[in-house]
C-alpha cells in the first residue's frame, strides 16, 4: 500500500496553502465580522484553479483527480471555512450536477464560467419542511407546452445569491410514481428568470462570509430543455450529489480541525503560567496529543474514500463515514483548542473563536451527523 502523495498533489498542497495564508487569513476575520462574501478573493481563487477542478479539461475544468480537489479544500479550511465552502458548495453542488448530469449542450454553455470561477451556480434542494427529509420536497414543477411552472421555496443554499451567480439547479416535485411516492426532478432555474428571486440570509452563526440564501419561485416558467437527466431522474441525482459533497465537508472539517491544532499549539507554547509553557503540562500536551492523532486518521479516512471514488469503486459508505468523523473531529479540536486559549479563545481577536462557530455547520450540512450514522447503519446492513 502506497500511502504517499504525487509530486503535483504535493505542489499543489503548497501552492494552494501559500495562497490561504497570503489572501484569505489577512481578510477572513474583518469579513467574517462584516458578514461580506468577498468577490475580490472569489477572483483569486478562481485565478489559483480551485474551481472545476474535476472537470475535463475540454469544458474549462482543471482534469485533476479528486483527491486534488479534497486537498485543495482542506488547505482553504485551514484558514477559513467561509472561503473554503466557497469553494465546496462551488464545485461539488454547482459544478458537480451539471457534469455528471447534464447533456453536452448544457455542460457546453454552463460549465466554462463555472469552471474560470467567472460564475456561481447554487444546488436548490433544503426547504423549510424538507431538511433530512429531502424527498419530501414541495417546490413543484409541472409541464405547460415546452415549459416547466415552478412553485415553491428554497432555503439555506450556498452560492445562489451573488452578483455572479447564474442560476441554479432545483429539485422540484413532478408527478407521483406508481408506488405513491413523489416523482422528482431537476430543472435548471437561471438567474434573472421571471418568478424566480433568491434572497441573500444575514445573522448566521457561521460560514458568515459565505453567501447563504433563500429561493422563491412564483409561476417561475423555466424552458422544457432546462430538465438535468431524465424525468423522476432527480432523487437519484440528489443522492450521488450528496455522496460527492460529503467529501468536501470532510475537507473542511479535516482542514479546520489541523487549523484548530497549529493554533492550539502555537499558542500554549507562548503562553506561560507558573514560570513554563502551557504545552509542558501533561494534561493539555494530551490535550495536542489527542488532536493530532485523531486528524491523522481523518486525513486517511477521508483520502480512502478519495481514492476510491478516483478509481470507479464504491465509495458512498466511506465517504458518508469520512464526512461524519472529520466533522466532529474538528468539533473536538476546536473545543481542545479554545480551552487551550483560555479567555483569549472566546474573543474574537483569536480566530480560534470563528473557528468553534463555524464547526457546527459540518455536523448539519450535507446530511446531519444523525443521517450519517443512519446511511453507514444501513450500508452494512444494520437496518
Amino acid at each position: 500500500m502506497d500511502f504517499s502523495l504525487s509530486m503535483e498533489q504535493e505542489i499543489l498542497r503548497k501552492s494552494v496553502r501559500d495562497f490561504a495564508e497570503k489572501e484569505i487569513k489577512p481578510v477572513a476575520r474583518e469579513l467574517d465580522e462584516k458578514e461580506e462574501f468577498s468577490y475580490e478573493t472569489m477572483r483569486k481563487m478562481a485565478e489559483l484553479g480551485l474551481f472545476g477542478m474535476f472537470v475535463a479539461e475540454k469544458y474549462g475544468g482543471q482534469g485533476m483527480d479528486y483527491v486534488s480537489y479534497i486537498i485543495a479544500t482542506e488547505e482553504i479550511a485551514r484558514v477559513d471555512g467561509s472561503h473554503a465552502a466557497t469553494v465546496a458548495a462551488g464545485n461539488s453542488l454547482g459544478i458537480g450536477p451539471l457534469y455528471y448530469f447534464g447533456n453536452d449542450e448544457q455542460k457546453e454553455k454552463y460549465l466554462p464560467k463555472l469552471c474560470s470561477g467567472e460564475a456561481l451556480w447554487g444546488f436548490g434542494l433544503t426547504e423549510p419542511n424538507a431538511g433530512s427529509d429531502a424527498g419530501n420536497s414541495k417546490t413543484s414543477a409541472v409541464l405547460d407546452g415546452d415549459e416547466w411552472i415552478i412553485n415553491g421555496s428554497k432555503i439555506f443554499i450556498t452560492n445562489a445569491a451573488t452578483k455572479i451567480t447564474t442560476g441554479i439547479t432545483a429539485l422540484c416535485r413532478t408527478g407521483t410514481r406508481d408506488d405513491g411516492r413523489p416523482e422528482l426532478s431537476c430543472v435548471l432555474v437561471e438567474a434573472g428568470t421571471p418568478g424566480f428571486e433568491a434572497r441573500e440570509m444575514h445573522g448566521k452563526m457561521m460560514w458568515r462570509a459565505s453567501n447563504t440564501s433563500e429561493l422563491y419561485f412564483d409561476d417561475c416558467r423555466a424552458p422544457k430543455e432546462n430538465q438535468l437527466g431524465p424525468i423522476g431522474d432527480g432523487f437519484h441525482q440528489m443522492l450521488e450529489t450528496l455522496d460527492g459533497g460529503r467529501l468536501s465537508i470532510g475537507a473542511m472539517g479535516l482542514g479546520g480541525a489541523q487549523g484548530c491544532l497549529e493554533m492550539a499549539l502555537k499558542y500554549s507554547n507562548e503562553r506561560e503560567q507558573f514560570g513554563r509553557p502551557i504545552a509542558h503540562f501533561q494534561v493539555n500536551a494530551f490535550k495536542l496529543a489527542d488532536m493530532a492523532l485523531e486528524i491523522e486518521c481523518a486525513r486517511l479516512l477521508l483520502y480512502k474514500a478519495c481514492w476510491l471514488r478516483d478509481n470507479n469503486k464504491p465509495f458512498s459508505k466511506v465517504a458518508a463515514m469520512a464526512k461524519l468523523y472529520c466533522s466532529e473531529v474538528m468539533y473536538r479540536c476546536a473545543n481542545h483548542a479554545v480551552q487551550l486559549h483560555g479567555g483569549y479563545g472566546l474573543m474574537k481577536e483569536y480566530d480560534v473563536e470563528r473557528f468553534y462557530r463555524d464547526q457546527k455547520l459540518l455536523d448539519i450540512g450535507e446530511g446531519t451527523s444523525e443521517i450519517q450514522r443512519l446511511v453507514i447503519s444501513r450500508l452494512i446492513g444494520a437496518l
